[in-house]
């Protein structure tokens, strides 16, 4: 958990999305920044800096995709193309954003440039203090994303294809591993099956006398 700006960014779980949305994120700018960011798992500075035409066709309406354009990706490896899920269509859908000359999808102070990536960052901690989630910051909507989609059952190379990670190293350092998914791999050692020390001729007694070393 991240205490202080120091540690990962915790994994959310659904009751902390379902209040974060409902009582701590306080305009629909807000909740539309932080749902691009947890429906597509992209970073805080690929969410600020995307563009209207990235999102919005010429007429408006949504793209069945959303570009994530490589100069804004970290490393500059690669554009990303992800697909716009309906709950994530639905907060595009009622929000507006401002026209600027720059077209950027939520604008900065007066419409100049993007939303600054901290004052992003800003928005989201308030948001959970408001509700009472510690231990989060913007990196939770992404390694959220992730873990979900890995235990699905996704392949990595799938998510990889997704988060734009440089390799799957990189990616498993983002997925959370969940006690149950620790008791569940050790639950299926049950399937081994090994004799029993009552039914076997092994005799502890004799083998509690045996002298373990002889001269």
């Amino acid at each position: 958990m991240k205490i202080d700006r120091h540690g990962k960014a915790k994994v959310l779980s659904p009751e902390e999305i379902q209040r974060l949305f409902t009582s701590g994120l306080t305009t629909v700018r807000d909740r539309t920044l932080i749902a691009v960011m947890l429906y597509t798992s992209c970073r805080v500075n690929e969410a600020v800096t995307l563009k209207i035409r990235d999102v919005y066709n010429s007429r408006g309406r949504i793209r069945a995709e959303l570009i994530i354009r490589k100069g804004n990706s970290k490393g500059k490896l690669a554009t990303r193309s992800i697909p716009i899920l309906e709950e994530l269509r639905r907060f595009l859908a009622t929000y507006r954003p401002t026209p600027s000359n720059e077209g950027f999808l939520f604008p900065g102070r007066w419409g100049r440039s993007h939303l600054h990536s901290e004052y992003a960052s800003l928005i989201f901690r308030e948001a959970c203090e408001r509700v009472d989630i510690e231990g989060a910051s913007t990196h939770s909507c992404r390694r959220t994303a992730l873990t979900l989609m890995s235990n699905a059952g996704i392949p990595l190379r799938i998510i990889q294809e997704i988060s734009g990670h440089r390799n799957l190293e990189q990616l498993q350092n983002y997925l959370e591993v969940e006690p149950d998914q620790v008791r569940g791999a050790i639950a299926a050692l049950s399937m081994l099956s090994l004799p029993s020390i009552q039914s076997s001729n092994f005799d502890l007694d004799s083998a509690n006398n045996t002298e373990l070393f002889t001269e």
